[in-house]
């Protein structure tokens, strides 16, 4: 007959109820109805096991008094009770991502036991770097003037805020808060390193309403420069970069409200102290280095950015409205521009040809003395020039904001507004002399290179881009050809063949060679010797490598000031070259260049010059006080770029007739 026993357990049984409450022991973070459904699991396994659970079982208390031996002896056998496994509660086997986690705990436990003092320097590491990046994050500023130690060693009015409600919440909430706050400050963070970028690049900070579609010109322009490979890099590390912003600062805001959690008296009075000084600081301006201490920058940063939003979405209603108005919108096409009737046309835009390129001590001497040669050049062949400044709707970029902020007489500051006017009536200046009936059209664009579906606001009856002028030399960084290129192809297939029916022509052309990063620059060449424009392959090859440019500030100004000097010279040589006693040139450029380049507080002017041989034409701008030459006095008359449209329209003859919306 088998034995039975109710005080022994199989190993696989009891060995394994032991483990599983042995791995459990290990967790750190366990539950009070955890600990309590251990400990109730315990006392039965010690039932089980006959081991004491402190009290006598009432069976004992009771017994009866020992029965003779003999009466033992004859009385019947009663066999021994079985203990069935039913008895003794089979333990919960664990799941296997429980076990996993599980056993990671416990060897980090037994980690921390072995090394308790390197676990505590790790801890209190990885607490301090969370306080730095998250208060870092706080102070960060949105541009990099002025950007040094003293922004960073603030006091963030925001994290103490933060510090109150966070001591405030159960743990649950705590953490929820705690995370979303995180990714809510990192989302804040990346706004501000975008600011970063566009101000020093824009002179403006970052739209969240109207600038995302700027990112896929800026991969473009990337590409053109710097290539397809190094784009792709640059472009999976800055996806990297960002998601790593906001893993980060979400774990640091988990991880300091745990460690608020665990040391709540000392959390409480160190917020106390915290919230007194800012206070105090905050009222008394106390600053370090001229910053204040006390920062609310976080804060501030919100409130504009929600500021922004709004207005840009009232500002695209109000424009709309303004963009209906147009003074000449009614004009009949035979009041328009009657005195430059049966003129050859040509408005030419330089690429970032600003007030920088005449003004600043790098690169003024350079561009100076080829404004002063070119229009002494122009002069011997009997061209005039008069020339002042026009302040730019645009900086550093998006130059078509620039051109259809001239040609519209509309301030077109941002890319709604583009919007706007390219699909609406309103009469651009290209398309008045379209309206005359007495001039053919054509543009000139060597930087298009898709479709451009502006050509029909612009009013132009043909456009020639990038891939329709022949050119099968290299190209340098961003610009698809060298301007000198473009022009030679403007003269061979516009220029010189004279328009059907007897009339004249307006010719819009963008030149392109000035365009950042300013390396490769082109060189001048014999205007014979031009061909299909493999002659630039040699002379490319030569030139600077973008990268090298744009890593060095004095090399970028030095470069800029060149590629000004060439494209001016290449349109005045073309004039010189190819210009009748009918040509009227003016030309202007569209924006200033980026910050690193002009400053971070030049002005948004360019120069605007307009050159004749016809005296009759300068004469009829007499009025405006601009200087006479290629180079505009610095105290010349300065003129929002909007008003131009309308100025040159009634000095040229036009009658007013609004068109109200």
């Amino acid at each position: 007959m088998p034995q039975h026993t109710s005080t022994s357990q199989s190993p696989g049984t009891a060995g394994g109820a032991e483990a599983v409450l042995d791995e459990r022991d290990e967790e750190e973070t366990a539950t009070p109805e955890a600990e309590e459904e251990t400990t109730e699991k315990e006392t039965t396994e010690k039932a089980v096991r006959g081991e004491s659970t402190g009290e006598e079982p009432a069976a004992e208390k009771s017994a009866a008094p020992e029965e003779p031996a003999a009466a033992t002896a004859e009385a019947p056998a009663e066999p021994a009770e079985e203990a069935t496994p039913q008895e003794a509660p089979a333990p919960a086997t664990p799941r296997p991502a429980r076990r996993t986690w599980t056993g990671w705990s416990a060897w980090s436990r037994r980690w921390r036991e072995a090394h308790p003092e390197l676990s505590q320097a790790f801890s209190v590491t990885l607490t301090v770097l969370a306080a730095v990046l998250v208060v870092a994050a706080l102070v960060l500023p949105n541009s990099v003037v002025g950007l040094g130690p003293a922004k960073f060693v603030r006091i963030p009015g925001e994290a103490v805020i933060g510090a109150a409600v966070i001591l405030a919440l159960p743990r649950r909430p705590r953490i929820v808060l705690a995370a979303v706050s995180g990714v809510a400050l990192a989302a804040l963070t990346v706004l501000n390193l975008l600011d970063m970028g566009f101000n020093q690049y824009l002179g403006r900070g970052f739209n969240p309403v109207l600038d995302w579609s700027l990112l896929g010109d800026a991969q473009s322009y990337l590409e053109d420069s710097l290539g397809r490979t190094t784009t792709l890099a640059v472009t999976a590390a800055v996806i990297a970069l960002v998601l790593l912003v906001f893993v980060l600062l979400a774990l640091s805001t988990v991880r300091l409200s745990n460690v608020l959690a665990r040391h709540t008296a000392t959390a409480t009075r160190g917020t106390l102290i915290a919230g007194v000084v800012w206070i105090t600081c905050s009222s008394l301006g106390l600053q370090i280095s001229g910053v204040p201490i006390a920062s609310d920058r976080a804060a501030t940063a919100l409130r504009w950015q929600v500021r922004q939003a709004r207005n840009t979405l009232r500002d695209e209603a109000e424009f709309q409205k303004v963009a209906k108005v147009d003074a000449f919108g009614n004009t009949p096409g035979s009041q328009l521009v009657p005195a430059l009737r049966g003129k050859d046309m040509v408005f030419t835009f330089i690429e970032s040809y600003g007030r920088s390129a005449v003004e600043d001590p790098i690169m003024a001497p350079g561009v100076d003395k080829t404004l002063d040669e070119r229009t002494q050049a122009l002069a011997k062949a009997g061209f005039h020039a008069k020339s002042g400044w026009l302040t730019s709707a645009t900086y550093g970029g998006s130059s078509w904001l620039g051109h259809s902020t001239t040609m519209s007489g509309l301030w077109i500051s941002n890319q709604q507004r583009y919007r706007t006017v390219m699909a609406s009536d309103h009469m651009s200046l290209t398309d008045a002399f379209k309206k005359t009936g007495a001039f053919d059209t054509v543009g000139v664009m060597p930087g298009v290179q898709k479709g451009w579906p502006e050509q029909k606001w612009y009013g132009l009856d043909k456009v020639y881009n990038a891939f329709q002028l022949g050119y099968k030399g290299p190209k340098f960084s961003w610009s698809t050809m060298p301007d000198q290129y473009a022009l030679q192809q403007y003269q061979d297939r516009v220029h010189s063949k004279k328009p059907a029916d007897g009339k004249a022509r307006m010719s819009l052309l963008i030149l392109t060679s000035s365009h950042q990063p300013w390396a490769p620059i082109p060189k001048m060449v014999g205007w014979d010797q031009l061909g299909d424009g493999s002659v630039f392959k040699g002379i490319q090859a030569a030139g600077n490598q973008p990268a090298d440019v744009i890593a060095d500030t004095t090399k970028s100004r030095q470069e800029y000031g060149k590629s000004i000097q060439y494209s001016v010279t290449a349109l005045t040589q073309w004039l010189e070259r190819y210009g009748s006693k009918d040509t009227v040139l003016v030309f202007l450029g569209d924006h200033q260049p980026i910050a690193r380049v002009s400053g971070n507080h030049a002005s948004r002017d360019v120069p605007i010059s307009i050159v004749a041989k016809d005296p009759k034409v300068l004469d009829k701008i007499d009025g405006w006080g601009w200087t006479d030459g290629l180079r505009p006095a610095h105290n010349a008359p300065v003129w929002k770029m909007s008003a131009f449209r309308d100025r040159f329209l009634t000095a040229y003859g036009s009658t007013p007739h609004p068109k109200k919306g």
